[in-house]
């Protein structure tokens, strides 16, 4: 075996192995959104250590989250817009690059569509022109944590103050700038502490309202599948969480900007949202 096909094969298999890291425990967190028919407890967030989760309604209207809106604005954290306007946030959680995050920025470009792309270490590592390509087209670039870890299990400021800060030094590093004080918490996972300790450095944390099952690489819906959750589902100030390495999504992403838009929505960033 040669020293290429040998690189070669270690490529293969480390990509292997981040993907699989990137998408432990995401599966719980989505499965538990996608199949969701009734709204959720709300619990007190002061007792929280929990995966983010949803309860639905009637198609059209906003979802019940694990803690409501008020809970969560005391702590800078927001999974849904208020008020009726129907306006949606797009942003995108990217963990590494498989080719289907160009034409997601072709589609949002096409569109005029703002988005936030929240992004761990291994994608500023590896795909820092496609980040790049994302501020220079008016896009916002959010912490997703370095090494993508289960951060309601960090219990000190110091080691959570570190996953961000490294994030965020990399960043400044690829772009020349200061990365926006987004946070997203990896897998959806997050404790009264992180977000106290998220807020105290500075940071808004977003959550979601609406996604679907799109991060399995190797089981990816079609099409209608995708139609058939995100459709029905969308609500005024629906904060939308998509992955980037979905095929699904680098495929359909113009056509579902278009319906959306023909629903009468309208796409803002996330600072609009905080104002």
């Amino acid at each position: 075996m040669t020293n290429m096909n040998r690189q070669r094969i270690q490529l293969a298999g480390t990509l292997g192995l981040l993907a699989a890291m990137f998408f432990v425990g995401r599966g719980a967190a989505m499965l538990r959104e996608d199949s969701a028919t009734k709204p959720v407890t709300n619990n007190s967030i002061a007792a929280q250590t929990d995966n983010w989760g949803l309860g639905f309604g009637a198609d059209g209207t906003k979802p019940t989250g694990n803690v409501t809106p008020d809970e969560l604005k005391t702590y800078d954290a927001y999974y849904v817009g208020s008020g009726d306007d129907k306006v949606i946030y797009l942003t995108y959680d990217c963990g590494y690059e498989n080719g289907n995050t160009a034409p997601i920025l072709d589609a949002l470009k096409k569109h005029n569509a703002p988005a936030t792309f929240f992004v761990v270490g291994h994608f500023l590592e590896t795909a820092p022109d496609l980040v790049k390509r994302m501020v220079e087209e008016g896009h916002t670039v959010g912490n997703h944590t370095y090494h993508h870890p289960d951060m309601s299990s960090i219990s000190n400021l110091a080691s959570f103050q570190k996953e961000v800060d490294d994030t965020a030094a990399l960043y400044q590093e690829i772009t020349g700038q200061e990365m926006t004080k987004y946070y997203r918490p990896p897998q959806g996972k997050y404790s009264t502490e992180n977000l106290k300790m998220a807020k105290e450095l500075g940071y808004h944390t977003f959550f979601w309202s609406l996604a679907y099952v799109d991060w399995n690489v190797d089981s990816q819906p079609t099409k209608e599948q995708a139609f058939d959750k995100l459709l029905p589902r969308i609500h005024p100030g629906a904060i939308v969480l998509l992955h980037s390495t979905s095929k699904t999504n680098g495929e359909i992403m113009d056509e579902l900007l278009t319906k959306w838009e023909e629903m009468g929505y309208r796409f803002a960033p996330l600072s609009e949202l905080l104002n």
